[in-house]
């Protein structure tokens, strides 16, 4: 089993505003000095972990990721007839067990992830509770498990501030994706007309407004630690194999869903390259300090990475034990066989 598995994409996406900073503009960042759009990495996850293709392959390992623990348990626990205070006091109890509750409140003051089988522990508590109509005992609250069973925890981690013993190291890295040329950011000057203005006195826009937006061809980059990945899952290699390849078809076809309404900027990625071994990993990133001009920027790109490959490896030694790519804009390759190649 190789130790580390890496993927590197090429995804053109035209007019869009796929990610917004806190002005709503398209999110950049100066590389090699030219402005570059921008992806985060937080963005490209969250899609991901919440895509139907994600979703379905792995419907039976997934994590919930909420502060609303204790205000869910308490509505269940008043469900099972548990009068409102009671409910309250006890549902504070076990959302405590996950993270510090808010003042005056059954939220938790962080995000919690909790794995399918804590809710499971904590359905059971409940229903405990609500037979012999009791507050939880002490060693009842050991509600939180070291080893999950849920493939996002596994991957993309968890930190619980209050409970450091179980917090979980991701087993995926996901780098910011970036253009692999200059932009500059547009404005989409728009209005809105009213449908019931039929009179010639009520002419003009009942609406007007600005969104910004950018066309690319993002350069993003993951890398798994398998091992780290099995020994999270606490050794199911099939869920970790299937867990991989759910992730694998999610950032090959997923799309972040910023204004997706207005621009339906949907892509699959042109070119993806996965490399799986034991050696240190890398992004190829620097293969596009340089932005990419001219008219065919994806046969520029693809030609530029894959000659960085070549130039890391033969300074290097090779950087990966063994290779696949598909190559969308020659039509090269399959993906069903690419994924195949990442869960061998």
């Amino acid at each position: 089993m190789s130790k580390f598995i890496q993927l590197h994409l090429l995804t053109s996406y035209p007019p869009s505003n796929l990610n917004r900073d806190d002005l709503g503009r398209p999110k950049t960042a100066r590389m090699g000095g030219s402005e570059r759009l921008r992806v985060s990495s937080q963005s490209l996850k969250r899609n991901w972990r919440v895509s139907d293709l994600f979703e379905s392959a792995l419907s039976d390992a997934i994590g919930t990721r909420t502060k609303k623990l204790g205000p869910v348990v308490a509505q269940k626990l008043m469900a099972k007839e548990v009068d409102e205070k009671k409910a309250n006091e006890w549902a504070a109890m076990i959302a405590a067990q996950f993270g510090k509750l808010k003042k005056d409140s059954l939220e938790i003051e962080q995000l919690a992830h909790v794995s399918q089988a804590e809710q499971e522990g904590i359905d059971q508590l409940i229903d405990l509770l609500a037979v012999e109509n009791r507050a939880p005992q002490d060693n009842e609250l050991n509600l939180l498990r070291a080893n999950t069973n849920a493939a996002d925890i596994a991957l993309f981690g968890r930190m619980l501030a209050s409970s450091p013993e179980f917090n979980v190291e991701a087993a995926c890295q996901v780098a910011h994706a970036i253009s692999v040329h200059s932009v500059a950011v547009e404005d989409d000057y728009f209005t809105a007309v009213d449908d019931l203005n039929v009179d010639e006195d009520e002419t003009g826009a009942s609406h007007i407004g600005e969104a910004g937006f950018a066309a690319a061809l993002f350069y993003s980059y993951l890398c798994i630690d398998k091992e780290l990945l099995v020994e999270n899952l606490a050794g199911n290699l099939d869920l970790a194999n299937r867990a991989i390849a759910a992730l694998t078809e999610a950032a090959v076809k997923v799309s972040p869903k910023g204004k997706q309404n207005s621009f339906a900027s949907r892509a699959y990625a042109s070119y993806v390259l996965v490399e799986k071994g034991d050696q240190q990993p890398r992004s190829l990133s620097v293969a596009f300090l340089q932005p990419v001009f001219g008219e065919d920027q994806a046969s520029e790109a693809i030609a530029r990475l894959e000659k960085q490959v070549e130039n890391f490896d033969k300074v290097y030694g090779a950087c990966a034990e063994t290779r696949q790519h598909i190559n969308a804009v020659t039509g090269e390759g399959s993906f069903s066989d690419l994924i195949r190649f990442i869960a061998d």
